[in-house]
């Protein structure tokens, strides 16, 4: 029997006056309201208890740069100053032309991911990079799974911003007057 079923046959036993039967309900029905509240009051301490436990949130940045080429996941600090963990697709592939797949990707983020929850680690803002420039200004495949896998590691997400650098008065683009001869 838990501690609410005990609390409320107590408040039921009370002798009742049998004066007439409006008096008797009347005062079943305050004692019903009664243990009522006494285990709304109970339950509410109960779930009080429970939602108390907060641990300490540590935050840091996963810095994600993913061209056509490779995908390179990088965590530091707030700050940006002190490097936690890092790790690129290429390290996880045997063949160049893997380096830069979501399965690399996702190797790539899960090795980062047991380095910086090793560190204390459990919440993250994402930064997403392109190659950007005269270049691509679109993330290469690697960046969707990137982030998938930091989720899916246990880390609580913040922000997730683009940070690509695209020029406002830019240089010239690769390949001359004419463009590049096919």
């Amino acid at each position: 029997m838990s501690e609410t079923e005990t609390v409320a046959e107590e408040e039921v036993k009370d002798p009742v006056s049998e004066t007439s039967s409006e008096d008797a309900t009347k005062t079943v029905e305050e004692t019903a309201t009664k243990t009522s509240e006494k285990v709304e009051a109970v339950t509410s301490e109960k779930a009080a208890t429970v939602t108390k436990k907060e641990t300490k949130e540590k935050w840091g940045i996963a810095h994600i740069f993913s061209s056509y080429n490779n995908t390179i996941i990088h965590i530091t600090d707030l700050t940006g100053a002190e490097t936690v963990a890092i790790s690129s697709g290429g390290q996880h592939v045997t063949a160049d032309r893997y380096e830069s797949s979501p399965f690399a990707a996702m190797k790539a983020s899960n090795a980062v991911v047991s380095a910086a929850q090793s560190k204390g680690f459990t919440a993250l803002h994402i930064k997403v990079r392109a190659v950007g420039g005269t270049k691509s200004r679109v993330p290469g495949p690697g960046a969707q799974s990137a982030i998938r896998a930091l989720a899916r590691g246990g880390f609580k997400i913040g922000r997730i911003d683009d940070c690509t650098p695209i020029p406002h008065d830019t240089t010239r683009k690769k390949g001359g007057k004419r463009g590049r001869r096919v």
